[in-house]
């Protein structure tokens, strides 16, 4: 779906602004956190001094959710080595989903990139500057296990009610299925509308599943029936033009590949990780 991020000290500030709530993902920045922007390293132009401000929205584990008091996941990951190689820290703006697709914040001026777990797409390529894929992505069909479910073209046949998150590629690929599926704000509304009946299966990526699985109270009353592989790549973006920081995300992301990085944190958030397998399958 979710596709935006990075990581750092142990707190976690809000802050009331008109676009949302500033999450620290990391130490307080040292600049001066003003209007004025700053450049970077690499000549990269940051819309906040000493800061690399990413919009993401909250929470969408395994990628991005509150942790202890402190915005962490994978996407937070990578996003940090981009940070750390800029030479400032990554803070975390939640905002909404659906202006990821826009770029709205980006070309407000808000955020200097986005990392939400976003599929790449040729429509949100008309409105921003993808980076290079780090993440290839599938989507799962998670049932109550008393629904009599046993696959997505179970749920027309026998009536149930199927949930989506609001704008994801999730919600258009039941769409394009011939299905009508109720539309949530966020993951945790998903997950809340399965487990309160208003749903009887959602459908999701599939790290998200994984994720609520490891609840035992999850475990057991949902299963996985099917698991589609959608084609789908993760990318985070900025603002079209934005060739600097592009490059200097590209460059973390290939760089994290080749030391091992890549590696560690996959393993770290999503699971078992092989490069000739980098999604995970249903099993």
């Amino acid at each position: 779906m979710k596709t935006l991020l990075g990581r750092r000290a142990r707190f976690l500030a809000a802050i009331t602004a008109t676009a949302g709530a500033v999450l620290v993902a990391g130490c307080t920045s040292s600049g001066s956190g003003g209007s004025a922007g700053d450049t970077a390293a690499g000549g990269v132009d940051l819309v906040k001094a000493g800061q690399l401000t990413t919009c993401t929205h909250l929470p969408y584990p395994p990628f991005q959710s509150e942790i202890d008091g402190k915005v962490q996941g994978f996407d937070v990951s990578l996003i940090d080595l981009v940070a750390k190689d800029l030479g400032v820290r990554q803070q975390i703006l939640d905002t909404p989903f659906e202006n990821f697709k826009t770029g709205a914040f980006l070309n407000s001026g808000e955020c200097d990139l986005a990392a939400a777990g976003m599929t790449i797409t040729p429509e949100r390529k008309k409105n921003v500057d993808f980076s290079d894929p780090y993440f290839d992505a599938t989507q799962a069909v998670l049932v109550d296990k008393k629904s009599g479910v046993g696959s997505l073209a179970d749920l027309k046949a026998k009536g149930r009610k199927l949930g989506a998150q609001a704008q994801t590629t999730g919600e258009d690929y039941a769409k394009k299925q011939g299905l009508d599926p109720i539309s949530f704000e966020s993951s945790d509304a998903v997950l809340n509308g399965l487990r309160t009946g208003q749903v009887q299966a959602v459908v999701i990526d599939y790290p998200v599943v994984q994720g609520w699985l490891k609840d035992k109270a999850n475990a057991d009353a949902f299963k996985v029936v099917d698991n589609l592989n959608t084609g789908e790549q993760y990318g985070f973006t900025v603002k079209k033009g934005n060739a600097k920081l592009l490059a200097a995300v590209n460059k973390a992301i290939a760089g994290a590949k080749a030391d091992g990085t890549y590696k560690k944190l996959y393993e770290k958030w999503i699971g078992p990780y092989t490069p000739s397998t980098p999604s995970p399958s249903a099993s």
